[in-house]
């Protein structure tokens, strides 16, 4: 069945998606979509692949390697299964019924897509929240690491935060959440949604992230200026001090920097949309809706990727080796 809904006719031409067809101030799924509709959905479907791919290697590989088993890949673990619900679930609902169709067509379908949506990005953002926390102890407490960041404490952290986001991903839509612009006036319970919503999704856990990463960083400072004042008769100790803060300082950058570049848009226009007398085009809406998204499919490479064990353990994968022989205990690195 072809969605379709109606616009006024003072923004109907700056809302024009490429999918959709404009009759009559009604807009209509195209019949015979264009080359770029075309073309943005084949983007979209690969995006959706990759991310399903990426996360059910992180998945697997975690699950069948008992190297893998400790309370920090149990968090890379939830952090997963939060990114591939997101390609399995929010992927495709926000393919079959653009961002486009929910700001002007108000349907149950569009509540289901957008619970999904909020709760399932709700969860994949308090997961890096989680794994920030885990850093912070065992880089600043390395000590007591162990017996603060068990696997009883984790699997505690895992339902906590699948749990707040559930209940955000229900109150906010219940609230009245909307991506779109309000008629006339916004109700309270709106405004509070498209406020509260994200301030506990997004702005809290990434001021959290940042004041963790930022006391981690500190903390290499302090250790990396320390072995160098122990070796400072000694020059090659100090090139080699160079080269790992530099790439603390990287990595730190890749983390947030990715986290950050990927939501912060749209959370910033969710929060004023509301207040907008002439609303940004659907086009941007959409753009930042997905750019957000797209941080599910880059986690892994974030998370995973750039650590050695959990490169080999996707050689092995997909080459086909642990399909030969029982390769559970083996040792990867």
């Amino acid at each position: 069945m072809d969605a379709e809904f109606n616009v006024n006719s003072s923004n109907r031409d700056t809302h024009i998606h490429p999918c959709y067809v404009s009759e009559n101030e009604t807009y209509m799924f195209a019949n015979n979509p264009s080359v770029m509709c075309v073309s943005l959905y084949i983007f979209l479907g690969l995006l959706s692949i990759v991310t399903l791919c990426g996360n059910l290697l992180v998945i697997f590989s975690i699950i069948y390697f008992r190297q893998l088993h400790t309370p920090t890949n149990y968090l890379i673990l939830s952090l997963a299964v939060s990114d591939l619900l997101v390609g399995i679930l929010v992927f495709p609902f926000s393919m079959a019924f653009t961002v486009t169709s929910c700001l002007n067509y108000e349907s149950l379908f569009c509540k289901i897509r957008d619970t999904f949506d909020v709760t399932m990005c709700t969860a994949s953002i308090l997961n890096l929240c989680c794994i920030s926390i885990d850093r912070y102890y065992a880089v600043c407490q390395p000590l007591t690491y162990r017996m603060k960041m068990n696997a009883k404490i984790t699997v505690v952290m895992i339902l906590f935060t699948w749990g707040v986001s559930i209940l955000i991903g229900i109150a906010i839509i219940i609230a009245g959440f909307s991506q779109g612009t309000c008629e006339d006036e916004c109700s309270v319970d709106i405004i509070a949604a498209n406020t509260m919503g994200p301030v506990f999704s997004f702005y809290l856990p990434a001021v959290i992230m940042l004041c963790i990463y930022f006391k981690i960083f500190l903390v290499a400072q302090k250790q990396l200026k320390s072995i160098h004042n122990t070796n400072c008769l000694d020059r090659k100790p100090g090139t080699t001090v160079s080269r790992v803060e530099k790439k603390a300082t990287k990595t730190l950058a890749i983390v947030m920097g990715v986290f950050l570049l990927c939501l912060t848009p749209y959370f910033i226009c969710v929060v004023f949309q509301p207040l907008y007398h002439s609303p940004p085009p659907v086009p941007v809406i959409e753009t930042l809706n997905w750019l957000t998204l797209s941080n599910s499919m880059l986690n892994p490479l974030i998370y995973a990727f750039f650590y050695s064990w959990f490169r080999s353990a996707f050689r092995m994968i997909i080459s086909g080796k642990i399909f030969q022989c029982d390769l559970t205990n083996s040792r990867i690195s």
